[in-house]
C-alpha cells in the first residue's frame, strides 16, 4: 500500500520559501515533556532491566526530567531568548502543574503529544482513538488555557486515521513525518492539515542513547546541521528543529553543550527564532489560496 497522506514534491521544483524579514532559517526547539507509567516499559538507557516491574533504573532515569532536567533546560532557553515548543503529554498537566505554570509565564507553545509516553494509539480502533485524542486535547486546553494546534505522537506513532481525527478536533499540523526541511500540505479530508519539520536524527534520544556520542560531538552536530541549512537558506528558506528530552540533555554534562550550540546559532543574523505554531501559521498564510484554513 502506497501512502496517500502527502504528495511527492522534490525541493528543487518548489517556489522560493521566503521567511519573515528575509531569514534563511526558521529555528525552533521541540521540548519533549513526557510522563511515563511505572509499570510499563518505555525509552530506556539499559535494556537489561527494561522488562522489570518496577524498573527503578530506567524509570528513575526518565523521572529526572520533571524533577531537575526541565528546569535546567528552561534556564538555558531563557538565556538565549528561545520560547520552547513543548511536545506535551497531557498527564503532565495533572502530575506536574508547576511545569505548566512556568511554561505559561514564558509563553511557551503547547502541542499535544498523547496522554503519556507509555501508551501508543497505533492499534486503536477509530472510535477508541477519537475518544483518546479528545481527552488529550481537552486536558491540555483546560490546564494550559490554550488550544493545542500541533501534534507529535508518542514515539512518533499514528494510525491511518490520526491526521483526520486531529483535523476534526481543530488541530492544524503534525510533526510525525520527518521527511523534509520545509512545511508541506497534507491530503486530509478537509485539507486543513500541514506537516512542520521535526527531526528524528537531530534529536537527543537518537544521538545519545546507545551511540556513545559525547557532549562535544552533540555540539558539533548541531553546528554542522545549522551551517548547511543556513547556507542553503540563502536560496530558499529551511526549517531547523532541535528535539530535546530533559532527562537527556538536561543533565549537567550535556546541558553545557546545548548552551554553547544555542549561543552559536542565535549569534547569526537572518535566523527566525520561532515556534512550531508560528511556522505553521506563517505557512498557512503564504498558501491560503491552496489550503482550506480560511474557508
Amino acid at each position: 500500500m502506497n501512502q496517500k497522506l502527502f504528495d511527492y514534491s522534490p525541493i528543487i521544483n518548489r517556489p522560493k520559501l521566503e521567511f519573515p524579514n528575509g531569514a534563511k532559517v526558521a529555528f525552533w526547539v521541540g521540548l519533549n515533556i513526557e510522563d511515563y507509567q511505572v509499570d510499563k516499559p518505555s525509552t530506556s538507557i539499559f535494556g537489561g532491566t527494561a522488562g522489570l516491574v518496577p524498573d527503578p533504573l530506567n524509570y528513575g532515569w526518565r523521572d529526572y526530567s520533571p524533577r531537575v532536567g526541565v528546569w535546567r533546560t528552561m534556564e538555558v532557553l531563557d538565556k538565549h531568548g528561545i520560547r520552547a515548543s513543548v511536545l506535551l503529554n497531557s498527564d503532565i498537566c495533572k502530575n506536574y502543574p508547576e511545569i505548566i505554570e512556568e511554561g505559561n509565564k514564558r509563553d511557551w507553545t503547547w502541542l499535544a503529544h498523547g496522554k503519556n509516553n507509555s501508551i501508543l494509539q497505533a492499534n486503536m480502533s477509530i472510535d477508541e482513538e477519537r475518544a483518546y485524542l479528545q481527552e488529550v486535547v481537552s486536558t491540555i486546553k483546560a490546564h494550559t488555557g490554550k488550544e493545542p494546534r500541533g501534534w507529535l505522537g508518542p514515539a512518533l506513532s499514528e494510525t491511518f486515521n490520526t491526521p483526520n481525527l486531529l483535523e476534526e478536533l481543530g488541530l492544524t499540523y503534525i510533526l510525525d513525518w520527518c521527511n523534509d526541511d520545509q512545511p508541506f500540505k497534507l491530503n486530509t479530508n478537509k485539507r486543513n492539515m500541514i506537516s512542520v519539520p521535526y527531526s528524528i536524527e537531530v534529536n537527543d534520544v537518537t544521538m545519545f542513547i546507545g551511540t556513545g556520542m559525547s557532549g562535544q560531538d552533540f555540539y558539533q552536530t548541531l553546528v554542522d546541521q545549522f551551517e548547511v541549512l543556513y547556507e542553503e537558506g540563502a536560496e530558499t528558506g529551511r526549517v531547523m528543529c532541535i528535539a530535546l528530552h530533559p532527562f537527556i540533555t538536561g543533565l549537567p554534562f550535556r546541558s553545557k553543550y546545548l548552551d554553547k550550540a544555542l549561543e552559536f546559532i542565535t549569534n547569526h543574523k537572518d535566523v527566525w527564532l520561532t515556534t512550531s505554531d508560528e511556522i505553521a501559521e506563517w505557512y498557512k498564510m503564504q498558501n491560503r489560496s491552496e489550503i482550506a484554513f480560511y474557508e
